[in-house]
């Protein structure tokens, strides 16, 4: 280290020590990167003392690199686009930074679509450590009553069964009916492929469960939304897709949603929502059988996508690019009579 000039073999002995001491270990925040080292950090000056300048106890002269980058603006302008097209009553979303920014967001991007914003806005902290979280937005007269978390359910080796969350909402309509709202997120493949896989297969089943519970106590009026990362024949989402009433918006005759532009438009790919959809499913919109029977109409909405890699399609002449997209998931909607 003392070495004015070092040689290759030097830098290899250096790198070498790094990672044997652990200099290399970094671990990931929502907004930074810190690397965590016991003691203290000193700078020696000129007249060779020591200037303490970091340590665990007191404000400290150091450095973090930031991982996250800005949002391309014309991302977030089509994402507010879209939702205010669609202008649902109810608004589930996810990935959510924090209420703060969602405030903003609602205040001013919706409101600048000539839309009324929303009125009631809850953002409960989970289990994401990126700080990706579950919101649910409503107005014109639909209020959320009651709100469960299942954020702590473990597995049976102790592991957190949602990595993300999984809340059930009660909510009251205009004319003081009631429904469950029930937002889902699981887990996303990553790199270990089957270990996500049944890490799924287990969240389905709890889910399943959880809806069964509410159908026995007498709870008719249920709906289940979210992004499920498999598709609709996957064996890991069978306890919940497979084995319970439920349906799917998208089998609904009233669906809507436009095709796929030129050839793909009579083409129906594995895994697609339907023929001429040439989008792998992986977000549902799934309703008790009561619920599918008030069911007025419903649809996808994919404007705001950008047609990465399979398929063409109509989407906004504010979209030139993969990072003006509003989200790789379209938004899936359905209008219910309660």
């Amino acid at each position: 280290m003392r070495k004015l000039f070092k040689g290759p073999n030097d830098v290899d002995r250096i790198k070498e020590l790094s990672f044997l001491l652990g200099f290399e270990n970094s671990r990931r925040e929502s907004y930074a990167v810190m690397r965590k080292r016991g003691g203290s950090l000193y700078l020696r000056g000129c007249n060779s003392s020591l200037e303490n300048k970091a340590s665990s106890l007191s404000e400290w002269n150091g450095w973090i690199p930031l991982q996250n980058i800005p949002l391309n603006p014309g991302a977030i302008s089509n994402k507010a686009r879209v939702i205010a097209e669609v202008n649902a009553d109810i608004l589930l979303l996810q990935e959510i930074e924090e209420r703060g920014s969602l405030l903003d967001f609602n205040m001013k991007l919706l409101y600048g679509h000539d839309r009324v914003p929303y009125q009631d806005l809850l953002v409960l902290q989970g289990n994401d450590d990126r700080g990706r979280e579950l919101a649910i937005l409503t107005k014109n007269g639909f209020k959320v009553e009651e709100i469960r978390s299942f954020m702590d359910e473990r597995t049976v080796v102790g592991e957190l069964l949602f990595d993300t969350n999984l809340l059930q909402y009660k909510v009251s309509t205009p004319s003081k009916k009631t429904f469950w709202l029930i937002a889902v997120h699981f887990v996303d493949t990553g790199r270990d492929t089957e270990s996500a896989a049944n890490m799924r297969f287990l969240q389905s089943s709890r889910v399943a469960e959880i809806y069964q519970e509410m159908w026995d106590d007498g709870k008719e009026n249920i709906i289940i939304a979210g992004t499920l990362n498999e598709v609709c024949y996957s064996h890991y989402l069978s306890p919940l897709l497979q084995k319970t009433d439920l349906k799917d918006i998208t089998k609904h005759p009233e669906f809507n949603v436009d095709i796929d532009l030129g050839i793909d438009a009579d083409y129906y790919r594995m895994g697609a929502y339907r023929k001429g959809v040439n989008i792998k499913q992986k977000d549902y919109l799934l309703l008790s059988p009561e619920m599918f029977k008030r069911a007025i109409k419903g649809g996808l909405n994919r404007k705001a996508v950008w047609p990465d890699k399979f398929g063409k399609w109509n989407v906004y002449d504010t979209i030139g690019s993969k990072e003006q997209a509003a989200s790789e998931h379209p938004v899936i909607w359905a209008e219910i009579d309660i």
